[in-house]
């Protein structure tokens, strides 16, 4: 396996744990009922999570 091989599966890695935090992290948010905060058009908005 060549270095850039790996580079792309530890990416690929990381990329996927990343989806499964955010999906926690909504789970969470759901059941304290409490809001998201995110970023956009470069404001800080507050979401309730659905």
């Amino acid at each position: 396996m060549t270095t850039t091989e790996k580079h792309i599966e530890e990416k690929n890695k990381i990329l996927k744990g990343l989806e499964k935090v955010y999906e926690k992290l909504l789970e969470f948010k759901k059941a304290k009922n409490s809001e998201l905060v995110i970023l956009r058009d470069n404001k800080i908005v507050k979401i309730k999570p659905e």
